[in-house]
């Protein structure tokens, strides 16, 4: 199982559930992406494409494979936590992840960035914006500094 290595192809995943709260985050982004995307008439590059995951990291790997820059959105819990604040990361195949992955999900990007690494389907370049969360209880909508979070991350990826 190899990815189309300098495809070209760029993929942004937002990572969460809707249903709980601060994590569906990045659904709103990628929302918020895609509406901008057709109001603009596609300001993203050519063959962008826009996608939602629950975290599963089989999915997650599906859906970069291939992929030469993945962006990934998710919510993160942090200690002393700072709801609203949006933390970068990037790698690329020669840089190890690290363990503590800002991830809100018990299982779910180290992971799937370790086994892509072992499968040979890691995308050439890895960049997670990582949204700390305040309200992850069951329920919709998004927490005010969260919410508030959510226009400027849009941009900063467009």
């Amino acid at each position: 199982m190899t990815g189309r290595r300098g495809s070209g192809r760029t993929v942004v995943i937002g990572v969460g559930n809707d249903f709980r709260r601060d994590d569906g985050v990045a659904w709103r982004v990628v929302g918020r992406l895609r509406e901008r995307a057709e109001g603009k008439g596609s300001p993203l590059p050519p063959g962008t494409e826009l996608r939602e995951c629950d975290g599963d990291p089989g999915r997650l790997i599906g859906l970069w494979e291939g992929a030469e820059l993945a962006v990934v959105v998710d919510a993160a819990h942090a200690h002393p936590p700072s709801p609203g604040r949006v933390h970068r990361l990037e790698l690329d195949r020669r840089r190890l992840w690290r363990d503590g992955a800002a991830s809100s999900h018990g299982l779910g990007l180290g992971e799937a960035v370790e086994l892509s690494r072992a499968l040979g389907t890691l995308p050439a370049r890895l960049v997670v914006y990582a949204v700390e969360g305040a309200d992850s209880a069951l329920g919709t909508g998004l927490s005010a500094p969260v919410a508030a979070a959510v226009e400027p991350l849009t941009a900063r990826i467009e």
